[in-house]
């Protein structure tokens, strides 16, 4: 039985560390598997959030860096914020990468077996969620789905994502998984 929980994001709050990450990324003549490891921190922020006097957000912010196993080098830095609107059960993933994307994802957050998951996407063209493009990336690597799930049990922190790319005349699914550990 799946069911709705009082404020999902105090779970994750903390520093996680995982070194099985899987990126399959797209490249003009053949995709690669970037096996990776990263850290996210998540931490809170200090206060419940108010819109128009009848909206209250709980928020957590976080910071993503992902580093290659092959080079050490930094392949992905991503900031963002989770946020919980607890009159809807709405949960929203809002972020950014320095490669001129943002993104405000939304969807559900449930608890099943003390499994722990948060669930968001959007798409192109979405009228409740956004993906803003650099004027390049919409040429050249434009965005048009994006998906995300957290899944929480226990000290582990479990999740895939997939990010529907138009690059390189093709349609591509560029995806990432891992799972991080609380240190």
């Amino acid at each position: 039985m799946s069911n709705t929980i009082e404020n999902p994001l105090v779970k994750i709050i903390g520093t996680w560390q995982g070194k099985m990450g899987v990126d399959i990324a797209p490249k003009p003549d053949e995709d690669e598997n970037n096996p990776y490891y990263e850290t996210l921190i998540i931490e809170p922020v200090d206060s419940e959030i108010e819109n128009a006097e009848e909206q209250e957000l709980l928020a957590v912010r976080y910071h993503q860096v992902i580093r290659e196993i092959a080079n050490d080098k930094i392949s992905h830095s991503e900031t963002g914020y989770w946020l919980w609107d607890k009159n809807e059960n709405t949960i929203m993933n809002s972020f950014s990468i320095p490669r001129g994307v943002a993104v405000l994802a939304g969807g559900k957050a449930t608890i099943e077996n003390n499994k722990l998951k948060l669930n968001v996407a959007v798409t192109e063209n979405d009228t409740k969620w956004g993906i803003v493009q650099s004027p390049f990336m919409l040429k050249k690597a434009k965005t048009l789905a994006f998906k995300r799930e957290f899944i929480l049990l226990n000290n582990q922190l479990s999740y895939t994502q997939e990010m529907l790319l138009d690059i390189y005349g093709k349609t591509f699914a560029h995806t990432d998984a891992n799972v991080l550990t609380k240190v």
